[in-house]
């Protein structure tokens, strides 16, 4: 009982009281990479001590003295389980659906926005086959819309688009600028983030976690491919492109350069913050990786 209280306690922790603490650490946006691989990292600690305090819950009975060896004995996984011991039960199995169900939810849920997000981009590629016209020059396609924009595609079929408007108000040095922002959200792999983080919102729908992932994911991203793009050109022409863009909305499934937290973003490629100590890289690295093992290490307990 002590386990599964501690389990929970450690779930509760992770779910409801650190989000908001991480979400206002002054790092994150100084070390976007980082701040997105910890907030991946407390999506991970939670499902498993979740899963880790219903088990003991629910089997308090038959196989938490044995800890985590109990329920892979339960499933007739443990490597010492002797070969003439008990078969499983039905009960077993039912008992058993409960903890591997909350490990199982997240990932429907990923699949199933993943098949929505890929279907979303294929309608839209389907319209700019249509209407949109190649510029091979900028390795995009040119949208006539009045409203400046720029976005990307991302997944198999990627695509930068960029309308007519944008080619009308950028400068070269600016449209470069976004391209290259555009093109490190698809080489990144961005849009699996913000899958994940979306997945994790609905399957745990009103836990302070999921929203504040969903939130923070969107805007560290865009923080990430700002970055990028500041490697090869300069503050004030990434700036400058990012107000002209603001107004335009990127389509479902589309990720676009004046997206999430614009104001927040452009005061931070305007006003640029020292990135933090080698030392705190790597004690938020090691935190990160520890913090799901860490209800496993309590699980395995006597």
């Amino acid at each position: 009982m002590i386990t599964a209280v501690a389990l929970a306690g450690y779930a509760t922790l992770v779910g409801a009281v650190l989000p908001s603490l991480l979400s206002r650490a002054r790092w994150a946006h100084r070390a976007p990479v980082l701040a997105v691989l910890a907030w991946q990292g407390l999506m991970a600690t939670f499902v498993v001590a979740t899963a880790l305090a219903v088990y003991h819950l629910v089997l308090i009975e038959q196989h938490v003295h044995d800890g985590l060896v109990g329920l892979l004995s339960a499933c007739g996984l443990a490597a010492d389980a002797p070969p003439g011991g008990p078969t499983p039960t039905v009960t077993d199995a039912l008992l058993l659906a409960a903890p591997a169900g909350i490990v199982l939810l997240p990932l429907g849920w990923f699949l199933c926005c993943a098949w929505r997000a890929r279907r979303a981009r294929q309608r839209h590629l389907d319209v700019l086959t249509l209407v949109g016209e190649p510029a091979p020059e900028y390795d995009a396609t040119v949208l006539d819309h009045a409203v400046p924009a720029i976005y990307c595609l991302p997944g198999r079929c990627r695509r930068v688009v960029i309308t007519r408007g944008a080619l009308d108000v950028l400068t070269e040095e600016q449209l470069r600028a976004v391209l290259e922002h555009e093109r490190a959200h698809i080489e990144g792999r961005h849009h699996l983030l913000h899958v994940l983080a979306d997945a994790f919102s609905r399957a745990f729908p009103g836990l302070p976690l999921a929203r504040h992932v969903k939130e923070q994911t969107g805007l560290l991203t865009e923080m990430i491919a700002d970055d990028r793009a500041l490697r090869f050109h300069r503050r004030d022409a990434l700036a400058t492109a990012m107000c002209e863009v603001a107004a335009g909305r990127a389509p479902q499934a589309a990720l676009g350069a004046g997206g999430t937290g614009a104001l927040l973003r452009l005061k931070r490629i305007l006003t640029p913050q020292p990135r933090p100590h080698r030392a705190t890289w790597l004690g938020l690295v090691a935190a990160t990786i520890a913090a799901p093992l860490l209800p496993l290490l309590v699980a395995c307990g006597p």
